[in-house]
């Protein structure tokens, strides 16, 4: 049997739907939930559902241990209470279907796998998050790739917190989450441990089996991914380098400069080359849309994207190395460059 937990630290909005999801599924015995000082009703709408759910279990933090990143040690706490076989780790924005953990643990055993995750369907509602959203994904699907993540022979190593199934054994022999305490990336640090000790991960597309939201405001979507890119990247200036010559349209760009300022007809023609590429740039987008379950029609938000991506990559490697990342009302400290 499986035991949910989500740390949740002001997440009044979302929480009732992800726990109603959970609590539902006969393969889960127990939902617990990790109210992590939540400074709006998070703990009052759970006291509200808790004698209507009789599988749901509250736990309070009561501070935040030095070297602990807070939904680290919320989910730290989660595991020490749970009973089951299975532990799922999953977000308090995240909405399962009803057949998602038979799924999942069908899966685990198809692969013969101790750790089972999935990247959920990301719901986008407003042009900020269709522009920036799914362009992230389809990075990260090129760096992350399922084939290379499940191949035992391969040393990558990925997995998305929003869904994250794993043996309650294998959970233990890595140390669980004191053993990524300090972690920004706490999914894929567990995700590279459990690997490292010679479990076998299964990690897929989530696509029907859960959605979520991420963010519900622009200041909330560009403090999650500057507080995430940089080590999702690697963690080095090189590594950023790299990727910002790859996404950004360089040659494009300085066509067109190049033809605005040169005019007449070398000027046109160079105006044209630099359109041809740009417009092949949007053709790749669409087939990396296709491939990564988005609609097609978010090919228009490319441009915006692009720089949306450039900026917030740049601001995460800056915050990582020089500055302070807060999320939720708490500051931490700066990664020093190649921490992974």
């Amino acid at each position: 049997m499986i035991s949910a937990i989500i740390p949740a630290r002001d997440e009044a909005s979302t929480i009732g739907r992800a726990v109603a999801s959970l609590e539902a599924q006969p393969e889960i015995a127990e939902v617990i939930v990790v109210n992590d000082q939540s400074r709006d009703a998070t703990r009052a709408i759970l006291d509200e559902m808790a004698p209507r759910m009789p599988k749901l279990k509250i736990l309070d933090t009561d501070g935040l241990p030095a070297g602990w990143m807070g939904k680290n040690y919320a989910a730290s706490l989660g595991a020490a209470a749970a009973t089951g076989d299975w532990l799922l780790f999953t977000d308090a924005d995240t909405v399962h279907a009803p057949d998602s953990a038979r799924r999942a643990l069908a899966d685990a055993e198809a692969h013969a796998a101790a750790l089972v995750s999935y990247s959920p369907e990301q719901e986008t509602r407003t042009a900020w998050e269709r522009a920036l959203i799914p362009f992230v994904y389809c990075r990260l699907a090129e760096k992350f790739s399922y084939a290379r993540v499940n191949d035992p022979a391969s040393e990558d190593a990925a997995a998305n917190g929003q869904f994250l199934l794993v043996r309650s054994d294998a959970y233990r022999a890595i140390g669980g989450h004191r053993s990524v305490a300090g972690e920004l990336l706490e999914d894929v640090a567990l995700a590279r441990r459990v690997k490292q000790a010679g479990f076998v991960l299964f990690f897929a597309s989530g696509t029907g089996i859960a959605r979520t939201r991420m963010y519900r405001s622009f200041g909330a979507m560009w403090e999650g991914w500057t507080k995430n890119l940089y080590l999702l990247w690697g963690g080095s200036g090189r590594a950023v380098a790299r990727e910002l010559a790859t996404v950004v349209p360089w040659l494009a760009i300085f066509l067109g400069l190049a033809g605005l300022a040169l005019r007449g007809p070398a000027g046109r023609l160079l105006m044209v080359a630099g359109l041809a590429l740009l417009g092949g740039r949007h053709a790749a987008y669409a087939v990396e849309l296709r491939r990564n379950h988005y609609p097609v029609s978010f090919i228009k938000y490319y441009i915006p994207a692009v720089l949306l991506y450039a900026a917030a990559l740049l601001a995460s490697a800056w915050k990582n190395t020089r500055g302070t990342v807060v999320w939720k009302g708490r500051e931490y400290p700066a990664q020093r460059e190649g921490t992974p």
